[in-house]
């Protein structure tokens, strides 16, 4: 039996690895801060929580399976919090690259905040305004 709990436990930590692996090279690859964003969040979540459950698998005792089961719970708290605040401030920072979006959901509504990706002949990014950023 404790050989199939060790096999389990090694696929998820190689698993998790993996995965962490795959944010921290989305991080240096990807072109502006909402892909990196995204890469640095979604995979490393569920990587980190591969590496608790692989851990709470081999270590086999309460006190470490609710320990790590705390770091999940946080980690699963605080990663969407933080991408989502990330997010925000570099929208108004206006450092997002507008040509990969398809469509601005934080805009006013108007015809500018639809950008096309430029996949027709004839197709181009429309300007975008400026606007003036809110005090505060």
């Amino acid at each position: 039996m404790s050989s199939v709990a060790d096999v389990l436990a090694v696929a998820c930590l190689l698993a998790g690895a993996a995965l962490c692996l795959t944010a921290g090279l989305g991080l240096v690859r990807f072109p502006d801060v909402l892909s990196r964003m995204h890469a640095g969040t979604k995979p490393q979540v569920l990587g980190v929580l591969l590496v608790m459950v692989g851990g709470a698998i081999r270590l086999s005792s309460w006190s470490a399976a609710w320990m790590l089961l705390l770091v999940a719970a946080f980690q699963l708290l605080t990663a969407p919090v933080s991408a989502h605040m990330i997010s925000r401030v570099a929208y108004r920072r206006r450092h997002v690259r507008r040509d990969l979006l398809l469509v601005d959901e934080l805009g006013d509504g108007t015809a500018q905040d639809v950008v096309y990706r430029g996949d027709e002949p004839g197709d181009a990014p429309p300007e975008d305004p400026p606007r003036s950023m809110p005090a505060g």
